[in-house]
């Protein structure tokens, strides 16, 4: 495992399963997380170090692209929840965009997608700044 460091500034993590985690920082408070493969208890720990740092990173706006996640379990969704109750502790935004069908399932299965700002496409959640 490779890991290239989780800092707010551009940067990738390689997962245990061949997926990662890609932190782009828009300059004007807004970031994405590219979040791709698993979602896991054995694969999201990185995933869960770049969310924790870029919501410490005073950022107002953080979106979470997760169109190539291929399978989360409820470890995933329990880290995709601490990372929207702690942007609400830090007064910013966590929105969810592109969602995969299979994390789009959990989430209506679950409930969880009524408490999610859910948004079609990056573009579509970061076009309205917080």
């Amino acid at each position: 495992m490779h890991d290239h460091g989780t800092s707010v500034q551009a940067g990738a993590v390689a997962l245990e399963d061949g997926a990662d985690v890609e932190v782009r920082s828009g300059g004007d408070g807004t970031v994405v997380c590219r979040i791709a493969g698993d979602l896991d208890i054995e694969s999201l720990a990185p995933a869960r170090k770049a969310l924790a740092e870029v919501l410490r990173g005073g950022n107002r706006l953080v979106v979470v692209d997760l169109a190539q996640v291929a399978f989360c379990d409820s470890s995933g969704l329990n880290m995709l929840l601490t990372a929207r109750a702690d942007a609400l502790a830090a007064g910013a935004v966590l929105r969810l965009a592109a969602v995969s069908h299979p994390v789009e399932r959990l989430l209506e299965i679950t409930g969880a997608a009524a408490v999610f700002d859910v948004r079609p496409t990056v573009p579509a959640a970061i076009a309205e700044l917080p």
